[in-house]
């Protein structure tokens, strides 16, 4: 087993295969580097994959205090995976918690980044609802520590946007599930609380993001609601982003479609690798309607 040592002392758990340009995968809250199965079986064939297991999900340490918890060292935690795996720079692909984290690493490490995926993200970022996401949080850190992870998991894996997966690929979904169900009682409610809950809004970094040159694919399902208007300010914040939308899909989107995830993905790689994801075109003025002079 490979580990990967922080500059706060913590160890992650990596896995790599595979050769060519690198792809590292960061997952969701609700997943973990088993998450990534169906897209480093695809990947793996021509490029170096890797996963981990983010702080707080076994094999890696599972701090006890919430303060080794953060958006930024989550950010951070990607690009020390990177160094112990010998990669000096990747395409970063991330699920909605994961997701941030790449978004953060863009801002953070713009020297190591290519590209960065961008799935399923804004959770927590609309102003209307910021408070009602914490509380929900917090309601979620409860529900592991009362229930154990075994009792809550089954609830969690029903929400409104996760049962999109169920209808289509009930399977697939009862693999999530139970998964879900053997987290670390004390990473998921460390987690939920040092990363979600204080997490920045993804609004109040519109001055950064409009600075930043890191090609961006933004990936929302039309039925994850909290994720869509988000995805959209994303694409319009960022100069080099692209936007796509999944019809009726829901939160876990790597999973639930991954045929689908897939396919944009290696689209949207080819495109960076050739030059040919650039900012947009500024005759694509967004106030026009039709040139008419």
């Amino acid at each position: 087993m490979a580990f990967a040592n922080t500059s706060d002392g913590v160890r992650l758990f990596y896995d790599s295969v595979g050769q060519g340009t690198a792809l590292v995968f960061a997952h969701e809250f609700g997943g973990n580097h088993w998450s990534w199965e169906p897209q480093v079986s695809y990947f793996a064939r021509r490029h170096h994959c890797i996963t981990y297991a983010a702080r707080g999900y076994a094999p890696s340490d599972v701090p006890e205090s919430v303060e080794q918890y953060s958006q930024a060292r989550a950010a951070d935690d990607i690009i020390d995976v990177m160094s112990a795996a010998g990669i000096e720079k990747a395409h970063i692909v991330g699920l909605s918690m994961g997701a941030f984290a790449c978004v953060h690493a863009a801002l953070r490490h713009p020297e190591r980044v290519l590209s960065a995926v961008v799935a399923g993200a804004g959770y927590g970022s609309e102003k209307e609802h910021q408070e009602t996401f914490r509380q929900n949080s917090e309601q979620v850190a409860r529900g592991f520590e009362e229930r154990g992870a075994d009792g809550f998991a089954p609830i969690y894996a029903e929400s409104a946007s996760r049962v999109q997966f169920q209808d289509k690929d009930s399977r697939g979904w009862k693999l999530f599930a139970e998964r879900l169900a053997q987290h670390s009682v004390r990473g998921a409610a460390n987690t939920m609380r040092g990363v979600q809950m204080r997490r920045p809004s993804l609004y109040d970094l519109k001055d950064e993001l409009s600075a930043m040159q890191v090609p961006l694919l933004v990936v929302v399902g039309d039925e994850d609601d909290h994720s869509i208007h988000p995805g959209i300010f994303l694409k319009r914040t960022v100069p080099r982003s692209g936007l796509t939308m999944f019809p009726k899909s829901g939160h876990t989107l790597n999973l639930e479609e991954p045929a689908l995830f897939n396919r944009v993905v290696a689209e949207f790689v080819a495109q960076v690798e050739a030059g040919r994801w650039g900012p947009r075109d500024p005759r694509a003025d967004p106030q026009q309607i039709m040139r008419a002079d």
